[in-house]
């Protein structure tokens, strides 16, 4: 059985006339003491819907992300075990920090054009590609579409 599961955390935004400000990784240590010290933050940004960034397993690598504009699906799932999956769709009106542990392969989707997300990692970039493993999106079937309900 896992430690830790990929899990979403909310976080607020306060607005006011003059914009919003969201602090989405205060207490960094309250989401889970494991992380260690964040080392990297980066962005990504999908210019069109539909793209698909993924998947991407790492044994040491905690990840933390946050859309800051459109909206993305996420997918984690263990390699080994394709019953333990959990997907997640956060947007700039849905804030969400997404948790993803070391041990779960994990990637996302952008849902609308111009999509942009922020990235945090316990890991530098140079220890990250030593800790990387990647599968091809369509390697646990297809996760990726969007199911009319």
């Amino acid at each position: 059985m896992e430690k830790f599961k990929p899990k979403t955390i909310e976080y607020n935004i306060f607005a006011d006339d003059r914009g919003f400000f969201a602090p989405f990784l205060e207490d960094i240590e309250k989401i889970n003491p494991e992380i260690g010290r964040i080392k990297r933050v980066y962005y990504v940004r999908n210019p069109s819907k539909g793209t698909i960034r993924g998947f991407h397993y790492h044994e040491r690598e905690w990840k933390i992300f946050v859309v800051v504009k459109g909206t993305a699906k996420f997918v984690c799932l263990k390699p080994e075990n394709l019953s333990e999956k959990y997907v997640f769709v956060a947007s700039e009106r849905k804030p969400l920090l997404i948790v993803v542990p070391p041990g779960f392969a994990n990637g996302w989707m952008s849902l609308e054009d111009d999509t942009i997300l922020v990235s945090a990692s316990n890991l530098t970039t140079r220890e990250s590609l030593k800790d990387d493993k990647r599968f091809d999106p369509y390697q646990f079937g297809d996760v990726w579409t969007v199911k009319g309900r």
